[in-house]
C-alpha cells in the first residue's frame, strides 16, 4: 500500500479516513480541527501531509489511541487492511482497554426503577438542602 503499491505521503483527513478512525472524512476533518488529532505532538490541519514513520494520536471521547504510521493509503478498504497501516503503542491499547472495562463495570449496575417515591424525594431534599 506505501512505496511502488501507493503514494508515500496522502492528506491526514484521507488517512484516518482510509484507517476506519472516522466513518467519513468529514468527520475526520471536524476531528482534526477541533484538535483531536495530533501528529507528531502538534496540532495540524487536515490537509497536512502524513508519511511512513510519523507518530501520531487521535482521541474520540475518553479513548485515545496512539500509534506510528507504517503504511500510507488512499482508498478506503476491509477492516483487516486497515488495521496493517497502524501500529498501536502497548500503553495506548492498556488505557483503552482499562477505559472500556470501566465503562461496562459502570453499565451493569443496577439503574432505580420506575419514579422516586415520596420517601425517596424528601431523603433527596434533605441531602440537597444541608448546608
Amino acid at each position: 500500500m506505501s512505496g511502488i503499491d501507493g503514494p508515500v505521503s496522502v492528506r491526514l483527513d484521507k488517512w484516518l479516513w482510509a484507517a476506519r478512525f472516522y466513518r467519513t472524512r468529514s468527520l475526520a476533518v471536524q476531528a482534526i480541527e477541533a484538535g483531536h488529532v495530533r501528529v507528531d505532538g502538534e496540532r495540524v490541519k487536515p490537509a497536512q501531509s502524513i508519511r511512513a514513520g510519523t507518530r501520531a494520536s487521535v482521541r474520540k471521547q475518553d479513548l485515545v489511541w496512539d500509534f506510528e504510521v507504517l503504511e500510507t493509503a488512499l482508498r478506503r478498504g476491509p477492516a483487516a487492511d486497515a488495521a496493517l497501516l497502524y501500529r498501536d503503542t502497548p500503553e495506548s491499547a492498556a488505557a483503552r482497554q482499562l477505559a472500556t472495562a470501566k465503562r461496562r463495570e459502570a453499565r451493569a449496575l443496577p439503574m432505580p426503577s420506575g419514579r422516586p417515591t415520596k420517601r425517596d424525594r424528601r431523603r433527596l431534599e434533605e441531602f440537597l438542602n444541608e448546608p
